[in-house]
């Protein structure tokens, strides 16, 4: 875990720490920043004009380890790769939590090419960082990542633009297999439409969603078939659905009945997302005891109904011990299941899942 002290080695954070805690600083569960800290000491740098290689770190099949061992063995596993690099980039580099299974790190000391190279390559030998066993209480799964990164403002000059550098890398190493980093090169990477297949990623989720929402009979069949498709698409550990009795339930997770009558009081639109609970422990203290005992950081809820018809309940995201910022692509996939959910139940009418559902 990162301290003040390490941390104020640079003015970004220095400043930081003038309005705001560590604990705001850092992400509560791996300990080194948080999405909003290492996206804003990005581009602070961007506006000193601070030269600096910007990566980004993607566990391979990160879901399969959640799915086979458990999440406390992935948070296990999320813990030690982001311990490890920290330490790593002691020194001359500052690492982050992107989201999920991502992870962010910025290197201001390796620009050039066989230099950046270097680098990278001892990150993924001796145990440095990746291709490692993790030991941990009931297993040690082997950890490989995948990375891309670009440099400024050798490859980029704006923030937008060098992201967009780092997605193209990125792509390119997971469609190269995983389990390797890309070094953004103009030549070999500039051609690659990131932005185009982004999109054609999101039509294919939701045509997908389509698809396994009407294979199945019936409302808990259709949310158990899509299930797979959102946690995987939102990088999200369960989702969570809130029936007309406010009563919300784990779509994945069996056992989890939960009363959040107070919900509707959150909701001034068809869709509620925030990475903090401020305005819901504000509005509605019984569902904000929910989240606060699961240590929920981001929510995302979406209203479930048509029009200005009656309110059928409501999908939630709520994610224990990460903050986050809610994607438009993510708000859409929740939007449009949501949408689904509601022409089902108009078609079929009143709805009751059961409580062993």
């Amino acid at each position: 875990m990162y301290s003040e002290e390490q941390l104020s080695r640079y003015p970004f954070f220095k400043r930081a720490f003038e309005k705001d805690s560590i604990n705001y600083v850092l992400d509560a569960l791996t300990g080194i920043v948080s999405r909003q800290y290492i996206l804003g000491f990005v581009r602070s740098l961007i506006e000193e004009g601070t030269p600096f290689t910007f990566g980004m770190l993607d566990l391979d099949n990160f879901k399969f380890i959640n799915d086979t061992y458990g999440h406390h063995v992935g948070d296990g596993v999320l813990v030690s790769v982001a311990d490890g690099l920290s330490k790593y980039l002691d020194g001359y580099g500052v690492a982050g939590r992107f989201g999920g299974d991502e992870l962010l790190w910025i290197n201001l000391r390796d620009r050039a090419y066989d230099d950046k190279k270097a680098f990278l390559s001892e990150m993924y030998s001796n145990g440095k960082v990746l291709r490692k066993n993790i030991p941990l209480a009931d297993c040690d799964p082997f950890i490989t990542g995948t990375i891309g990164c670009a440099t400024y403002p050798d490859d980029a000059t704006t923030y937008d633009s060098l992201f967009e550098m780092i997605d193209k890398t990125l792509y390119r190493g997971k469609r190269k297999g995983r389990n390797c980093y890309i070094i953004y090169v103009k030549e070999k990477h500039a051609d690659i439409q990131i932005r185009q297949i982004a999109r054609r990623g999101v039509y294919t989720s939701m045509r997908n969603l389509v698809r396994m929402f009407e294979m199945v009979p019936g409302l808990r069949n259709k949310l158990h078939s899509v299930a797979p498709v959102m946690i995987d698409e939102l990088k999200v550990s369960d989702l969570y659905y809130v029936d007309r009795n406010r009563v919300m339930r784990g779509i994945r997770m069996q056992g989890i009945r939960e009363d959040v009558g107070d919900i509707d009081r959150l909701m001034s639109d068809e869709l509620f997302a925030a990475n903090d609970l401020t305005n819901v422990e504000a509005r509605c203290p019984v569902f904000y005891g929910v989240l606060s005992r699961w240590e929920v950081e981001s929510l995302m809820v979406v209203r479930i109904g048509m029009d200005n018809a009656p309110t059928d309940g409501y999908l939630v995201c709520a994610e224990p011990r990460n903050r986050r910022l809610w994607q438009e692509d993510e708000c859409a996939l929740m939007f449009f299941l949501a949408k689904l959910i509601a022409a089902r139940i108009r078609i079929d009418g009143e709805v009751f899942l059961g409580d062993d559902w």
